[in-house]
């Protein structure tokens, strides 16, 4: 049994400890011993945040308060974006083909927002001219008769991307201790544990050879409030109001506490939180581009080594 890490300080809700995990970047080596096959070869590290996000400490509580949703930017910021998403969507275009050919390794790409969040837009705007063969979408609504016979974390483990590819996480097992709590689907004595079961999942995967990206779009109640009455004011957008938003909207804290927890709780130095300012969408898109940009360069996926000899090999007409 291996013994707890004395650097792996553990924040928590009042009688609810957390496990410790390891760290990506000063403990590789114990990641390492457990998984010699993907990150001893690799020596990958999480990259650092770029500016404006916050990445979440396993030392310290996640105060959704402290964070400003508005990001900073000047008059001519959002030309300036867009124009850099180009360059680093092309930035993962070409890391995604590398994974997908090197096939030892995933990236799951974790999205949570409250509604009108921009889970949907952050996923057409980054991964626009992606390979789909490389790439899949998974988003989770109400669970089914046959996903609520099972634990629940099962739906979410049968969407993790298999070696080789990009997976994003459209809502995600985070639900399940968000919506179930705020909405009290299910007594706290059973959403309480999942904090853990949701640690010990994640750990799972990052040892089995996925890394983990989990993103948190902060946006204000006041920005929610805009895009609800932009939906309701263009026809073309009439199709993405839900009245149950409204209802949902009522809980607002509710929902800013239950995010805040989760956050906290589950910032571990495996798979950290990245809190992404989101009222602009420029700031937001550029901000995701780039965490995904700098985790897959991290990862450093690499091409297969050549073993036979093509020297001498023709194409006949």
């Amino acid at each position: 049994m291996s013994k707890k890490n004395p650097k792996d300080k553990t924040v928590s809700l009042p009688g609810h400890p957390r496990p410790s995990s390891a760290a990506w970047a000063n403990e590789a080596g114990l990641l390492a011993a457990a998984s010699p096959g993907f990150l001893a070869e690799h020596g990958a590290t999480m990259p650092v945040p770029p500016p404006g996000v916050v990445q979440s400490r396993p030392e310290a509580p996640c105060r959704l308060a402290e964070i400003d949703p508005d990001a900073p930017g000047s008059s001519d910021g959002k030309a300036q974006a867009e124009a850099d998403l180009a360059e680093v969507r092309a930035r993962i275009r070409d890391l995604q083909e590398r994974l997908y050919a090197e096939r030892k390794r995933s990236l799951l790409v974790v999205l949570q927002a409250i509604d009108t969040g921009g889970k949907d837009g952050t996923i057409r705007h980054v991964f626009e001219g992606v390979n789909p063969q490389g790439c899949q979408v998974a988003s989770f609504k109400t669970p089914s008769a046959e996903e609520l016979d099972h634990d629940f974390l099962w739906r979410y483990h049968r969407q993790v991307p298999a070696r080789g590819m990009i997976g994003v996480f459209n809502r995600s097992h985070y639900e399940d201790v968000l919506i179930v709590r705020v909405k009290q689907l299910v007594p706290e004595a059973v959403w309480r544990p999942r904090y853990d079961l949701i640690n010990d999942f994640e750990r799972l995967l990052t040892l089995s050879g996925t890394t983990v990206l989990k993103i948190f779009l902060h946006i204000s109640k006041a920005e929610q409030k805009e895009r609800l009455e932009a939906r309701l004011a263009d026809p073309t957008k009439n199709w993405k109001f839900d009245p149950a938003d409204l209802v949902e909207r009522q809980s607002w804290d509710a929902y800013q506490g239950a995010f805040q927890d989760a956050l906290t709780l589950c910032g571990t130095r495996l798979a950290p939180w990245h809190v992404v300012p989101a009222n602009r969408k420029w700031f937001r898109n550029l901000a995701v581009a780039r965490l995904v940009a700098d985790t897959l360069e991290a990862m450093d996926p690499r091409y297969p080594e050549q073993t036979a000899d093509l020297s001498g090999i023709t194409v006949p007409d």
